[in-house]
């Protein structure tokens, strides 16, 4: 991605985690923020620095960017945005549905035309047309629409969000995967094109395996708490001194073998439990006879005995135990710059491989070097407001 020109006009979530994995992998990413900043440099506690202008919600999306302030309400600013289109081989942009057309910066009416090699990524929650077009799109929200949040819970309680906004992290690979495409097939047509990411596509593709099975047999999916609705046993267990174990038995050799470590191997011969389907169809007894077995155990010990054995399964880590673990350590998935700690890139190319971790800019930080070297006056620009 080294020389790939990007130009970064979202804000929050899907659009500058797509932009932020383009940097890791090298790209030249300039984020374009309006004077009062990206929303969630606020949506803290935590704050990265002491005048709290930066959350680490925004640190967590936002490294390896240089930082432009451009506030786009003034003419003369969007001059300046146009320019820097010019320059740019991608833009993502997650603006409100129409304000682009607004500012007469339209993909489809002006910028496909007048630049026909841009690779164009719009993110927006329902699309621009059909009947919840220019709707504006929310995580949480999507997870209700998208039946998500239907399947999330316990059986006989409340539908549940998903701990993480998962919708909006799908979106943003999705646009990651999706200008990748668009540079791969422009490579042989010379031309860009327009790469439509939303919300409420990006969580119906989640739905897998419950869409599937709705469209095969007409049955609505129930919520099954952490237990898998087809697999079994395949969720978590309480285990000794207040821990949580989850284990994945898919196959019935993991089963048998699960039995086995458990002290209980006439298990994986019982008619109840033979095959898969026949483990499903007697859960409840299933578990009825596992769930003692598994509140005699510790987790570390159960889930290592476990593995051994071949048969999935972890403790229930928390966030810090986590990114603590020794494989998540040993993959570079903590990463650190100065003071600056993130995620690492998941991504991993055994050749070309990712940029070193640089911490997110402040506010504006790249505003006059970034301007200066496309030749704009910056004192007449700042005359005009055009710079906020």
């Amino acid at each position: 991605m080294r020389g790939l020109k990007v130009l970064d006009l979202s804000r929050v979530l899907a659009g500058p985690l797509c932009a932020q994995m383009l940097a890791d992998h090298g790209a030249d990413v300039i984020k374009v923020e309006a004077p009062a900043g990206d929303e969630t440099r606020r949506w803290g506690p935590p704050f990265v620095d002491e005048e709290q202008t930066t959350s680490a919600y925004y640190q967590g999306l936002n490294r390896n960017k240089a930082n432009v302030v451009l506030d786009l309400r003034i003419e003369a600013a969007r001059d300046v945005l146009h320019d820097l289109i010019a320059g740019a081989d991608v833009v993502v942009e997650n603006f409100k549905a129409g304000t682009m057309r607004r500012w007469g910066l339209d993909y489809e009416e002006r910028l496909a035309a007048e630049f026909p090699g841009l690779v164009y990524c719009r993110i927006t929650g329902y699309g621009v047309d059909g009947p919840l077009g220019g709707e504006p799109g929310y995580d949480a929200v999507l997870q209700a629409h998208g039946g998500l949040m239907s399947v999330n819970g316990e059986p006989d309680d409340d539908p549940l969000r998903v701990g993480v906004p998962v919708v909006d992290i799908t979106a943003a690979h999705q646009a990651f995967a999706g200008v990748l495409l668009a540079l791969t097939e422009k490579a042989a047509s010379g031309r860009g094109q327009l790469v439509d990411i939303t919300l409420v596509d990006a969580v119906v593709s989640l739905m897998h395996p419950h869409s599937a099975a709705y469209l095969a047999s007409g049955t609505l999916p129930v919520r099954t708490g952490a237990a898998h609705p087809t697999v079994a046993p395949y969720q978590v267990f309480r285990t000794a001194h207040g821990g949580s174990l989850f284990v994945a038995a898919a196959s019935d050799a993991h089963f048998t073998a699960l039995a086995d470590v458990l002290g209980r191997p006439e298990l994986a011969g019982d008619s109840r439990f033979l095959r898969n389907r026949d483990r499903v169809e007697h859960r409840t007894e299933l578990l009825a006879l596992l769930e003692p077995l598994f509140c005699a155990r510790k987790a570390d010990e159960l889930a290592e005995a476990l593995r051994e054995r071949g048969v999935p399964a972890s403790p229930v880590n928390d966030v810090a135990s986590a990114l603590a673990a020794p494989q998540v350590r040993h993959r570079a998935m903590v990463v650190a710059d100065g003071d600056y700690r993130g995620v690492g890139v998941p991504i991993k190319l055994s050749r070309s491989g990712s940029v070193p971790p640089r911490a997110p800019v402040a506010h504006g930080a790249d505003t006059e070097r970034v301007l200066a070297a496309r030749g704009h006056d910056l004192a007449a620009l700042r005359e005009s407001g055009a710079l906020g």
